[in-house]
């Protein structure tokens, strides 16, 4: 335990939870319900972590959801149980594909579709037997859904228990044990149709589709399971609506959130170090929620450790000396023996998470004109606009991309947010016809920085971003691309590493982390609350409630309320 400074101002509460992303904040609306003290510490200046809205261009009226951008995983339940206000818009269209090899020609996937003409769709693309793969497939999917996503806000079922409520050995093996792309190449003949399913599985995750690994299976499952259909809808107002609405519930509630606190260190004790307002904070708990990544934590949790150590070899060395000495040491030094610093500080780096795609954050005078003219532009970028995502394609990328240089053509996926909400726009923009696209480049993995630097690497990504637009449209994207207050485009890109340095994302992964099954393993322990519940660490008092928790990832909430029912369960509410 570190040695009480005596500068600090101290507090206690029931919980602390480090990280105001939408996971945290969760987290302190159910315990604050619970009569819980709560304290929230987020290093920024606002609340929301990656479930943001921001003004990304100068000048512009516009309010865009700068990073994560569409929701399927936020269960119902805890817009119910919180009394949530929001909004979210179902997309007719899932996807629009355009042939990468002939562009005047694409998939369009139309929910409303009858059986005839989604077989004409097919048909299109020469596809036409994988129409009715396609509806076996996502029939499957389904099920799936249905049967595990009420599971994910319940304690973790083991394996065995999953595999019973799915009911189906077939879709177990195709979906679970299998490397995916074994499913896909079984099930669809068309290299279009395979990529346009592949995709889900790759969404940040930098993996090859026949990896035995099943990275792909499990970023896969959490795609199509989301709601209990695996539909991904438009949050009215922008992501900062749902993590607004998540923050006035839990300060409603009497939680207290502080921003600007940077946390220094967390014992496995309970007690956190923060700064805030120009002066250091302890804060004491019965509990730590910890809403940062793994990685994260680890090196919080390190930095407590050394003090405390430091710490312990000052007191021993005032009980063996009668004086005290004139001069301390302004550091802790690294007293561990072993590898030098540099070689440590390389080595936690290869070991963290590693990012896999690129952001990219547009706004438009117009929607741009397609080669494909059966198709209005204002249909087509409607769901998931898919970009040179062949199955083949997708394989060269990340081959392209492990030995180190960037994709091109670059897999791309891209939304438009304005066409089922066009309120993140000022009522001139919209009467003008402005339009935002946010694309998600794939296959763009943290790796490429160190190869080629981060501002180079970015320059170069929001070029091949374009290129890869420009390959299936009838005029340049850069024609219809607005400017700024000081006329400069309208573009934002932003790295793995933008990424990091913004929301403190290792290697900027979306998910904090390898993804999991959201299922306990044989041998798994399952003693206490915390480990029933998917949010243990190695310290008792110390839970996760982000992405990094079992059954994190994306803009759910499920981490933050798992950890706030393993709370309330381990003090017997």
């Amino acid at each position: 335990m570190p040695l009480p400074h005596p500068e600090r101002t101290r507090h206690d509460h029931d919980v602390v939870i480090v990280g105001g992303g939408h996971n945290g904040l969760t987290a302190a609306a159910y315990l604050a319900r619970a009569g819980r003290r709560v304290l929230l510490l987020e290093r920024d200046d606002h609340l929301g972590g990656a479930a943001v809205s921001a003004q990304a261009f100068d000048g512009v009226d516009a309010r865009l959801s700068r990073y994560s951008y569409l929701v399927s995983l936020l269960p119902q339940r805890i817009i119910d149980d919180l009394g949530l206000d929001i909004r979210l818009v179902r997309r007719r269209f899932s996807s629009y594909t355009p042939d990468p090899r002939d562009p005047s020609r694409g998939l369009l996937v139309d929910a409303d579709a009858t059986p005839e003409a989604s077989v004409a769709a097919f048909a299109k693309v020469d596809a036409e037997a994988d129409a009715a793969a396609w509806g076996s497939f996502y029939a499957d999917t389904a099920r799936l859904a249905e049967r595990l996503f009420p599971t994910l806000t319940e304690p973790l079922p083991t394996r065995d228990e999953a595999r019973a409520l799915v009911g189906d050995d077939r879709a177990w093996s195709e979906f679970v044990e299998r490397p995916l792309g074994e499913v896909i190449d079984a099930r669809f003949a068309s290299d279009l149709v395979r990529g346009v399913v592949a995709t889900d599985g790759l969404i940040g995750t930098f993996t090859e589709l026949d990896d035995p690994s099943l990275d792909a299976n499990r970023c896969f499952l959490y795609h199509v399971i989301g709601g209990g259909t695996g539909d991904w809808d438009v949050p009215v107002g922008g992501m900062g609506a749902v993590t607004g609405e998540l923050a006035r519930a839990a300060r409603e509630a009497g939680a207290e959130l502080v921003t600007g606190a940077e946390v220094l260190s967390v014992d496995p004790s309970g007690q956190v170090v923060y700064l805030h307002d120009g002066g250091e904070h302890v804060a004491t708990a019965t509990t730590v929620l910890s809403n940062v990544a793994p990685a994260v934590l680890d090196r919080l949790l390190d930095t407590a450790s050394d003090a405390a150590a430091a710490s312990e070899r000052f007191a021993e060395a005032l009980a063996d000396s009668a004086i005290a000495p004139a001069v301390q040491s302004p550091f802790v030094p690294d007293l561990r023996v072993g590898l030098p610093p540099v070689v440590r500080e390389r080595l936690r780096h290869l070991a963290e998470p590693e990012g896999a795609q690129v952001k990219v954050n547009l706004l438009l005078t117009r929607l741009p004109r397609l080669r494909d003219t059966s198709v209005a532009p204002e249909t087509a970028f409607a769901g998931t606009f898919h970009i040179n995502e062949l199955e083949s394609q997708l394989a060269t990328a990340y081959r392209t991309a492990a030995r180190g240089e960037v994709p091109s053509p670059l897999p791309c996926e891209i939304y438009c947010h304005t066409l089922s909400d066009p309120s993140i726009l000022a009522p001139e923009l919209v009467g003008a016809g402005w339009q935002t696209l946010t694309v998600f480049g794939l296959h763009a993995p943290h790796r490429l920085v160190e190869r080629l630097g981060n501002d180079a690497l970015r320059e170069r990504l929001k070029a091949e971003v374009l290129a890869s637009l420009n390959s299936v449209l009838a005029e340049p994207i850069e024609d219809v691309i607005a400017t700024d207050a000081a006329g400069r485009p309208c573009i934002e890109v932003k790295t793995t590493l933008d990424l990091e340095h913004a929301l403190a994302m290792p290697g900027g992964n979306i998910f904090h982390g390898p993804l999991s099954w959201p299922w306990a393993e044989p041998g798994a322990p399952l003693t206490t609350p915390a480990e029933r519940w998917g949010v243990a660490t190695r310290h008792p008092r110390v839970l996760l409630c982000g992405s990094g928790a079992v059954r994190g990832g994306a803009v759910s909430g499920i981490g933050g309320h798992n950890a706030a029912m393993a709370v309330l369960e381990a003090s017997g509410a």
